[in-house]
């Protein structure tokens, strides 16, 4: 038997002989990869990354909760291994993007399914619940903020772009795109940063340097826009449909502050909050701790689904 050294982690024997499938589904004559794990039959749940990252970010979580649940994790378009269709054929909003990921869950068999939603996924999932209340089993939010005591002062410039958009404002966001401003992302909150693997930030870098991917991603970083205006009607859904809601949230976002977080329960009273002592990417450093609380809550749930 190999010896486990004092420095690594034992296997979490949970995970062990958890099969994840790498897939592609066509949607609309787009090319959509998704990551599934678990059985089809189990209950499901559709996971929603966000900016810069893809699914690569749940390579961990899925594996802890493919036992006992249908996990679902697609590339959003512009993303990761899904296509990146030009601009002038493929209007790059968070509308848009919302509508593609709806035919896809209804295209992979989801018809009954919990949302994570992270960042851009955020926006993205509550549209779909928007569009289909009833779909929805639960909501998930790790850092996925819809209230505007949640945005920080890091995005006030973004704002006054909003107001006035110019040409010289969007040139001014590309470096939102640098490598430093990944790992930025990655590291910043975070209490020990040797928890954090260096492929996904590297893996972000590689995607965002692709022909044309800057444009794509200044197009949905103006877009966001729409995302605030809706902030509203997402209250509305909370307080007229009470989904079960569990918020796993890095207490350290520099994007996203806890209070977005806390803004749940003024529209679902029975929301659960956890707050870590992490930034934006909580799964890097916390991924045990917040798969363990999914899975209880999403058990605890059952009988929404």
């Amino acid at each position: 038997m190999t010896p486990v050294l004092p420095t690594q982690k034992r296997p979490d024997p949970t995970t062990l002989g958890t099969v994840i499938r790498y897939c592609t589904a066509n949607v609309g004559g787009n090319k959509i990869f998704y990551r599934e794990a678990g059985m089809r039959d189990a209950p499901a749940l559709l996971l929603l990354h966000g900016f810069p990252t893809t699914s690569h970010m749940f390579r961990d979580l899925m594996p802890r909760l493919a036992n006992r649940f249908r996990l679902v994790a697609p590339d959003l378009p512009g993303f990761g291994q899904s296509d990146m269709p030009h601009r002038e054929s493929f209007e790059y909003s968070f509308d848009n993007l919302a509508q593609i990921i709806d035919q896809f869950s209804e295209i992979v068999g989801l018809s009954r399914f919990g949302l994570y939603i992270f960042d851009y996924g955020a926006p993205i999932g509550l549209r779909i619940a928007l569009k289909h209340p009833r779909r929805v089993t639960a909501i998930i939010s790790q850092n996925g903020n819809v209230y505007e005591e949640g945005l920080s002062a890091g995005w006030d410039g973004m704002r006054e772009l909003w107001q006035k958009p110019t040409k010289e404002g969007r040139e001014a966001l590309r470096s939102a795109f640098t490598p430093e401003t990944t790992l930025y992302q990655y590291l910043q909150g975070v209490q020990d940063a040797s928890l954090v693997s260096p492929d996904g930030p590297a893996l972000d870098n590689y995607y965002l340097a692709r022909p044309n991917a800057h444009e794509v991603q200044l197009d949905l970083f103006l877009d966001y826009a729409s995302n605030v205006a809706l902030y509203p009607k997402f209250h509305g859904y909370f307080r007229t449909h009470q989904p079960p809601l569990l918020a796993v949230w890095g207490r350290n976002d520099p994007y996203f502050l806890p209070a977005g977080a806390e803004a749940f329960k003024k529209d679902i009273p029975n929301a659960e909050v956890h707050l870590f002592d992490t930034g934006h990417f909580a799964l890097e450093t916390h991924g045990a701790e917040i798969a363990t609380i999914i899975a209880t809550f999403l058990e605890s749930h059952s009988e929404s689904a």
